[in-house]
């Protein structure tokens, strides 16, 4: 894909789903990938990923230089919270422009938060995640993690044109390990990186998505 396609083009969600059946497997257990805690929740979902996730994010550490490891920030969510962020978003989006229709509203939140009954992290299939040196400091990537498109004034986005040339290697230090592993980023968020969901299946001219949504138990 070469234009900026969004969680919420029809496209997205005409990708049929034939899930595999991978388990969610603990990333934490995994030592050789740093796990943050800013996500920390009472069951540990959000350290979750597809076991075939986990394996490429994996093969990624390893394609990165001596002194750079990747920074796990959130895997797995539970639909019922990716429908309140959802939700959340939308709601501020309409308040700041009470002018909007319902489609607009939904296109503008899905820069930032996917609908939930595509969400790639309600899968297990998507990552949020940044990059850290050996002594365990992020490096600068232009914009926090998870700055959401009227915070950072749209430089959250993965190629966006106003940004040091520092955080612009490293974001392309980023890019190019999980490319070279099979993952595909979401382009108005330099963090997210997915494999087996819709929006791969899309941006890879893959025939289905091989995980779908589900519940972590």
């Amino acid at each position: 894909m070469t234009e900026i396609v969004l969680m919420s083009d029809p496209r997205i969600a005409a990708v049929p789903v034939a899930d595999c059946g991978e388990t969610l497997l603990d990333v934490r257990a995994r030592e050789s990938i740093a796990v943050d805690s800013r996500k920390d929740d009472e069951r540990g979902d959000f350290a979750h990923l597809r076991e075939g996730v986990l394996a490429r994010l994996l093969k990624a550490q390893e394609l990165l230089p001596d002194g750079v490891r990747l920074l796990f920030v959130e895997g797995y969510r539970p639909p019922a919270l990716q429908r309140r962020y959802f939700e959340q978003y939308s709601d501020a989006l309409r308040a700041d422009h009470p002018g909007w229709s319902a489609e607009q509203v939904r296109e503008a939140a899905s820069r930032y938060v996917s609908p939930p009954e595509i969400a790639p992290h309600s899968a297990g299939a998507a990552v949020d995640l940044t990059l850290m040196s050996a002594d365990g400091a992020e490096l600068d990537m232009g914009t926090r993690v998870n700055a959401n498109p009227e915070e950072s004034d749209g430089a959250c986005y993965t190629d966006a044109p106003r940004i040091p040339p520092q955080a612009r290697d490293n974001r392309r230090l980023l890019g190019d390990a999980l490319t070279a592993a099979g993952l595909v980023n979401y382009p108005t968020e330099w963090w997210h990186w997915s494999y087996g969901d819709r929006y791969w299946a899309l941006a890879t001219g893959a025939e289905h998505a091989i995980y779908g949504a589900r519940e972590r138990t």
